[in-house]
């Protein structure tokens, strides 16, 4: 457990630092001579960086040891917070940050592969709920306090802190990682590497993955207009209400975890059903303060339970090759969440309002049931078993 101990640390650097931007975007702004809205480029550069640079640069690195490598961008993180901290102006900021984000989507599809490599086959589940804890705890306490050190401190502070977490991070890997970490997956090749993205479990995995997106960050993006304007809650709760949802999603993930150990499709399938259901209560609660919040924190709660059995799949199908799937994992996230924040952009500029976009959301969830569905049909119908990792076999 120690080594996944060690690689949820540097997840929760990473996932903070992805996130915390939000929190200290005006003063950020104003420290670089730029808008606000400029600035939201900060954001969706990064997500860039995690979709686009992830990938590629977990392909460059196929054959670099697996500790050596997550250490490496570790290293690399680190210094990326320090100069962030430095950055003169907004140009240097933006370059800074993607490239921060390049090795945030490769550390994220290694540390997932190395978690798994780690464990017993009946823990993958719990494996990859500890390292994708790392972004719920950021959220949960990474954000808010790295918020109130830019307040008090200002913006530059929060940076210089978050790199002070990147060292711990870095000892804490190399006390703990074994120096075989992650060695059973040997490099399979570049034609390997893509012609495992066409099993029919991986990819209809990415569609729900796809999905999941829709559902969670159609409606999150916009989720304090929405408590303000439909909930008609006051403004100093808001940041309650998401406290809430954030512990809520922390033992979601754990649960999900465990359910991806257990029965991983039948739980699957009948989450994603749930959180169909639970966007339908959305919509006709969101009037009500009180259960409203409450559908809310299990809403944030079963978006990272689903979370977890689709990226175990995912692992377990592309044992033999994964290091182009499994970084594809926090690209399919980051793109999801910029279709998801465009689509709810797209409703509200149409006139549908706050309250229609858990509609979609629903929506959503139901054609992801539609597709888990089948996929486990098919599973059934050919057979199939998960491959062994390239080394086994």
């Amino acid at each position: 457990m120690l080594p996944l101990i060690a690689l949820f640390i540097a997840a929760f650097a990473f996932g903070t630092t992805e996130f915390v931007i939000a929190g200290v975007l005006p003063e950020v702004a104003e420290g670089l001579g730029v808008s606000v809205p400029t600035a939201g480029y900060l954001v969706s550069g990064y997500a860039c960086g995690i979709a686009i640079g992830g990938p590629l640069l977990a392909l460059a690195t196929a054959k670099v040891s697996r500790k050596a490598l997550l250490i490496g961008l570790t290293i690399a993180f680190t210094i990326g917070q320090a100069a962030c901290a430095l950055a003169p102006d907004f140009t240097s900021m933006l370059l800074l940050r993607v490239a921060t984000a390049v090795a945030h989507g490769c550390y994220f599809g290694v540390a997932m592969v190395v978690a798994v490599s780690l464990v017993r086959e009946d823990q993958r589940g719990l494996a990859v709920a500890v390292i994708l804890s790392g972004l719920t705890v950021s959220n949960v306490i990474g954000v808010p306090a790295g918020t109130a050190i830019g307040s008090f401190w200002g913006w530059r502070a929060t940076f210089w802190v978050m790199g002070a977490l990147g060292v711990v991070a870095i000892v804490a890997m190399l006390a703990l990682l074994p120096r075989t970490a992650g060695a059973a997956n040997r490099p399979a090749g570049l034609a390997r590497e893509v012609r495992v993205l066409g099993r029919q479990q991986v990819w209809t995995s990415l569609i729900l993955m796809l999905m999941l997106m829709i559902g969670q960050f159609g409606l999150f993006t916009y989720i304090t207009p929405t408590l303000l304007e439909v909930t008609g809650l006051d403004e100093s709760l808001i940041p309650f209400v998401l406290l809430l949802n954030g512990v809520g999603a922390t033992i979601g993930v754990l649960l999900g975890g465990k359910l991806a150990d257990w029965k991983l499709m039948p739980s699957l399938i009948a989450m994603l059903f749930l959180q169909a259901v639970m966007l339908a209560v959305i919509y006709a609660v969101s009037p009500y303060p009180v259960p409203m919040v409450v559908a809310i924190v299990i809403w944030g709660g079963l978006n990272f339970a689903i979370g977890a059995p689709i990226q175990t799949r995912i692992l377990a199908w592309t044992a033999d090759a994964s290091n182009l799937a499994s970084s594809l994992i926090p690209s399919g996230f980051n793109v999801g969440i910029a279709l998801a924040a465009s689509l709810g952009a797209a409703m509200l500029n149409a006139g549908y309002g706050y309250r229609s976009l858990p509609v979609a959301g629903a929506l959503a969830m139901l054609v992801a049931v539609a597709v888990a569905l089948a996929s486990q049909a098919w599973e059934w119908h050919s057979r199939a078993t998960p491959p062994l990792p390239a080394a086994a076999e």
